[in-house]
């Protein structure tokens, strides 16, 4: 089993590393396309803005790699954003794996942003009712609920902090910072064939 984490201009790429060599897994980081689709597990990490992740994506031609990647795929924040269609967020068209937008926090409804802190993820799906419902969310941005939703957190409106669409999974929040919680979630995916 190999793990590559895609070097798409965020900035928590050694966490997630660090996070999934913990597991006893072969990780690599890279922006090699072939390396890409040999992995067995791909993430995309992200601390950073839609537009630029996107647009480092375009840059090194991995749009369509990622598109066609058949092994599970995990989106980490930004990450997570970037598979929807598009976000408000510099108006980026995204990769369109997901449905629905990425809208800005809003700044009417009294709370703090960005969000940063520990928050409750609500699972909807039964096949991930083992896992934790405990944390560790940094974002401005976030996905309204779909089709493709499958746990919310409620920070004064809903949004979605996991979505699910064949092996593309993508969350909210940081694994790579939410302790004990972070790695059964990073186990789960890891244990995706």
């Amino acid at each position: 089993m190999s793990v590559a984490i895609i070097d798409c201009g965020g900035a928590n790429l050694r966490s997630v590393q660090h996070a999934l060599t913990l597991r006893d897994q072969e990780v690599v980081i890279t922006t090699d396309p072939a390396q890409i689709s040999r992995a067995s597990h791909v993430v995309i990490p992200g601390v950073g803005s839609a537009g630029r992740v996107m647009n480092t994506l375009r840059r090194l031609n991995l749009t369509d790699t990622i598109r066609e990647l058949r092994q599970p795929v995990l989106g980490i924040c930004i990450g997570m954003q970037v598979l929807y269609e598009q976000s408000e967020e510099q108006n980026t068209k995204c990769l369109g794996i997901f449905a629905g937008r990425v809208k800005k926090l809003p700044v009417n409804h009294g709370i703090k942003i960005p969000q940063m802190g520990w928050n409750e993820s609500a699972f909807n799906s039964s096949a991930l009712s083992h896992l934790s419902n405990h944390y560790y969310f940094a974002n401005s941005y976030y996905a309204e609920e779909s089709r493709d939703t499958a746990a919310i957190t409620e920070y004064e409106i809903t949004m979605t902090s996991v979505a699910i669409k064949n092996n593309f999974i993508g969350c909210q929040f940081h694994p790579e910072k939410s302790s004990a919680a972070g790695e059964k979630f990073l186990n789960h995916f890891l244990e995706l064939k």
